[in-house]
């Protein structure tokens, strides 16, 4: 005898407990998810009992030790952010019909490129809501492998992101380039010193501190035998490193300029020790983009 599916047909009631799952998982937990469900506690508690009794397995640990997932709630997790990507995508094809874009546009991108004068996401959101006024954007800022996973997986619809290693399972738009430059904070040994008194073997006697993963900014460092010291995430972590006066560390020129004309920073030797990203918009290769990811790309292409 063939064993019966415990979940049976999908109802409306299981789609919303999904949902509310989807939303504790990227809140971290019930309480943070307060917020964003605008819903108790104990609702949130209560529905996600729900959906473990519905599946009848174990989704997360939650209590004072905090909130974690078990292993069939993360395979639970990833399928969800499927099923509800699919569910996107069927609607916007139905407002297609209607000649009407509505529904959600999820955009992730990667930290610190407001102040780039190249970068005109925001002129890209000003065309778009004149464009597609009814449709509502969700705006994320993630690293490089986050943002890919994400667009990926569906739970983002669009990314921007430094060009690193293509995947075939991604389509990608050339957008604008960003310098990088390496910096010293005022207090280092190297920050009065000459350009012409820093080579590569200076460099390498001071702590370098930089990205935590594939990047351009490991390949740079790789690429010159610069060995990490300290590792950060975001580009906030690393002008923070920076400052302190004790690792150098590359930053894009646009990010650390406010921080140069305090006198806080400075660059070294800006012909040897720098290298340029290019950023580029990211999405699934399939299916294709929907009505509204395409209206959004042509706005990132119209304004760049």
């Amino acid at each position: 005898m063939a064993a019966r599916a415990i979940l049976g047909q999908v109802s409306d009631v299981d789609i919303r407990l999904l949902k509310v799952f989807r939303s504790v998982v990227e809140a971290g937990g019930v309480s943070a998810a307060e917020l964003e469900l605008n819903i108790g506690r104990s609702a949130i508690s209560r529905h996600l009992k729900d959906l473990e009794v519905r599946l009848n397995m174990v989704l997360c640990r939650r209590g004072r030790a905090g909130f974690s997932l078990t292993d069939e709630g993360r395979h639970v997790y990833d399928a969800t952010l499927r099923v509800l990507a699919a569910l996107e995508t069927f609607r916007s094809e139905v407002d297609d019909v209607h000649h009407r874009m509505t529904g959600n546009l999820s955009l992730a991108l990667f930290d610190k490129t407001v102040t780039n004068r190249a970068c005109r996401i925001a002129e890209a959101v000003r065309r778009f809501d004149l464009l597609a006024p009814e449709v509502t954007l969700d705006i994320h800022v993630g690293t490089i492998n986050d943002i890919q996973k994400g667009v990926m997986d569906g739970r983002f619809n669009i990314g921007v992101i430094p060009t690193h290693r293509t995947s075939p399972s991604l389509d990608y738009l050339p957008l604008f380039q960003e310098n990088m430059y390496l910096y010293v904070g005022k207090g280092h040994p190297l920050f009065h010193m000459e350009d012409a008194e820093i080579g590569p073997d200076v460099v390498h006697h001071h702590k370098f501190a930089g990205l935590g993963y594939n990047s351009p900014n490991m390949d740079a460092s790789n690429k010159r035998k610069i060995e990490r010291q300290a590792s950060c995430y975001d580009q906030e972590a690393m002008v923070t490193l920076v400052l302190s006066g004790r690792y150098l560390g590359f930053l894009p020129d646009h990010y650390a300029a406010s921080f140069q004309v305090q006198g806080l920073l400075r660059t070294l030797d800006r012909n040897t020790f720098t290298y340029l990203c290019n950023f580029e918009a990211i999405t699934r290769h399939a299916p294709k983009p929907t009505r509204i990811t395409q209206a959004f790309l042509d706005c990132l292409k119209a304004a760049h």
